[in-house]
């Protein structure tokens, strides 16, 4: 089997089955939510028309369009990786990777297609989380008096690399689910590292010299320094240690490398064993 019939196979279990649309739709309704509240509170605050306003901090409306959205993987980043875990622990649990194998015997023909149909689930992802912060946060700022900035190239080069980090991250999640092989393993792993362990170590980063320096190569540090712009950075800038910022191209290349490692990694120590 080549590798485009194999892309084609991917798709058609992605498409077969309940789960895309459900993150899907989860992802776009958390998502734009989020982005649709913070919208709202920061520019009426920016403005001036929040009840109480004169009370709470000046926020530079020139930056808010950015930041609302950054949303789309600044929370929403989780929900590609974890596709990218189930498009390979679904098949172990479900014992569907033998018929997959006898189908494409060649393991690397194999993983290449599950690699190149999460490149396009991500895409799609990556899609509906702009979707999800772009249309209500532009609508809301502007109703606010605040600039959406939806003529500026710097927003849809923002958008560009969002779609991207989509990607990347679909593809980390297939090679954790390679590495893997259990599902339930594989999500508590996934959701404690980047809900818990992560955002702890970032979080004390950005007021410990040396620490700071780690923080953008960690995976949603280097997200967020592809993207440009982050809620999570924002809210960690006040009173935060000067630290090395990369540009955008080296944060992607580091989320590349993340995903080339677990690939690897579980190609030479899992996908190549036996499957009942």
């Amino acid at each position: 089997m080549t590798l485009l019939n194999a892309t084609r196979s991917e798709l058609a279990k992605q498409l077969s089955t309940s789960t895309w649309w459900i993150l899907a739709l989860v992802l776009l309704v958390y998502v734009g939510a989020t982005a649709g509240g913070l919208a709202v509170l920061f520019g009426a605050t920016a403005t001036g028309s929040l009840p109480g306003g004169d009370a709470a901090p000046p926020v530079d409306g020139s930056g808010l369009p950015p930041l609302i959205y950054s949303l789309a993987t600044a929370i929403g980043y989780v929900f590609p990786l974890l596709i990218g875990v189930l498009m390979v622990t679904g098949e172990f649990r479900h014992q569907t990777l033998t018929p997959t194998f006898l189908a494409t015997p060649r393991r690397g023909i194999a993983l290449g297609g599950k690699l190149v149909a999460g490149a396009v689930v991500g895409i799609g992802y990556g899609l509906i989380a702009l979707l999800s912060t772009m249309a209500p946060g532009a609508g809301i700022l502007a109703l606010t008096g605040v600039d959406p900035a939806l003529t500026d190239t710097a927003t849809w080069a923002m958008a560009g690399r969002i779609v991207l980090a989509f990607v990347l991250w679909v593809l980390i999640g297939i090679g954790v689910g390679v590495l893997v092989r259990n599902q339930i393993v594989a999500i508590v792993l996934v959701l404690a590292f980047t809900q818990f362990v992560e955002p702890i170590v970032r979080t004390v980063g950005a007021f410990v010299d040396g620490i700071s320096d780690i923080s953008p190569f960690l995976p949603g540090g280097a997200s967020d320094g592809l993207v440009g712009a982050s809620l999570y950075s924002s809210m960690t800038l006040t009173g935060a240690t000067d630290g090395f910022i990369p540009e955008w191209w080296l944060s992607g290349l580091v989320l590349l490398g993340y995903a080339l490692v677990l690939l690897i990694a579980g190609y030479a120590t899992s996908w190549r064993r036996d499957v009942a």
